[in-house]
């Protein structure tokens, strides 16, 4: 897969430095449309992890990178 999640936060704390920029000239509503283009490819992704809990598998889209489990485990030993 071309576009990972990564590339989505990537473009969205650009969008987010043009908004917080006093002499930006940013479209809000073009914000506003990519936030809402940004949470369907989230809950996409959201939805394809729970489906893949639920038959047991580990093999994804590769929306989600792998390689950053040893992320999650640091946090899920926390917890």
């Amino acid at each position: 897969m071309k576009n990972k999640i990564s590339d989505l936060r990537n473009h969205l704390f650009v969008v987010l430095e043009e908004l917080s920029d006093p002499e930006s000239n940013y479209d809000l509503e073009k914000a506003k449309v990519i936030a809402n283009v940004a949470q369907t490819i989230i809950n996409s992704a959201s939805v394809e992890n729970q489906y893949l809990k639920i038959v047991g598998s580990s093999q994804g889209s590769g929306f989600i990178e792998e390689g950053k489990n040893e992320n999650i485990k640091t946090l899920n030993e926390r917890n």
